[in-house]
């Protein structure tokens, strides 16, 4: 069964791929920029190990042999769902394997967020490190302390919730339905927008929670709020955003997602100081790899073998 793996792939994962041939699975990696490549290998898949660049209805109507669309990774709002449905191929993703990595990326995009971190490297790479200002310190602050609001409730947001009361920050959250186990205060969105002093978003990119978070939302911020994103960039306003970062009321954001990906070069988000960006890699890790291909690699073989596929969503 041949297979495309529409990303990178370094030498370690090229070598684990080389092992599945002994099963019968011939993977090829493509990255996400070479669409002729993509072309060329699509009409003799049927399987497509699919990452971040969406799989269109086009995508999908030049595959003819294609049956199994493998998330690596949890959101699938990059597929046409309904273009997969009626050509009768299978859709699955995989809960819960980039969940230490996204976790811990997010962690880190508060502590850079607080602490200017993006800004005092640029000043230290131009030699301006110890000449940034006296109100240095008024753009600083610590974690401990703080009130962070997680936005959702799921599996990166538990996972969240020891990391940041281990600092000494007090967590709180908002989720369509309450969750006691996770054993901190549930909240209303606007109330917790309202207490936060750190806002980080965990949904998923649905009609419903697209640009959730608006003018009018963050209007509600604290005044030297920050706003930490790495689920998914639609749920933000951009240019609600940019304003805010801009006039207030927020201090700082990180973002690892964008509504446009990737960002284009002339995005106004890239000309302020008080954001740190990543370019969707939040969830990219070798150990991330190695969790996601186990379940892959097994839904390939399920596929071959006539069985019930792991998390199938179509």
């Amino acid at each position: 069964m041949k297979a495309i793996f529409h990303y990178d792939a370094g030498p370690r994962l090229a070598a684990r791929f080389a092992t599945l041939r002994g099963e019968g699975f011939a993977v090829t990696a493509c990255q996400e920029d070479d669409d002729a490549r993509l072309a060329a290998l699509l009409p003799q898949s049927e399987i497509l190990l699919h990452v971040l660049k969406p799989v269109t209805a086009t995508v999908i109507a030049d595959a003819p042999r294609l049956r199994l669309i493998q998330k690596i990774g949890v959101g699938v709002n990059t597929i046409d769902l309904d273009a997969a449905r009626a050509r009768g191929v299978a859709v699955a993703n995989m809960p819960g394997t980039n969940t230490p990595a996204v976790a811990e990326a997010t962690l880190l995009l508060m502590l850079a967020a607080l602490r200017n971190l993006a800004g005092l490297d640029r000043a230290c790479r131009t030699g301006r490190g110890w000449t940034v200002g006296d109100s240095l310190q008024e753009r600083l602050g610590e974690l401990r302390g703080r009130t962070v609001g997680l936005v959702g409730a799921g599996m990166v947001a538990a996972a969240l919730v020891p990391m940041l009361q281990a600092i000494g920050a007090r967590v709180i959250y908002s989720a369509r339905r309450a969750r006691p186990d996770l054993g901190i205060e549930y909240h209303t969105l606007p109330d917790l927008l309202k207490d936060s002093d750190i806002v980080s978003l965990h949904l998923p990119l649905v009609p419903a929670t697209e640009r959730l978070i608006d003018g009018a939302a963050l209007a509600r911020m604290k005044p030297g709020a920050i706003l930490i994103n790495t689920a998914r960039g639609g749920l933000v306003d951009e240019r609600a955003l940019l304003e805010a970062l801009t006039t207030g009321p927020l201090r700082a954001a990180g973002l690892d997602v964008f509504a446009i990906e990737p960002l284009p070069a002339d995005h106004p988000l890239l000309a302020l100081e008080n954001l740190v960006l990543m370019p969707h890699v939040a969830w990219l890790t070798p150990e991330t790899l190695d969790r996601s291909l186990d379940v892959a690699v097994e839904n390939m073989r399920r596929l071959r073998d006539g069985r019930e596929l792991l998390h199938r969503v179509v």
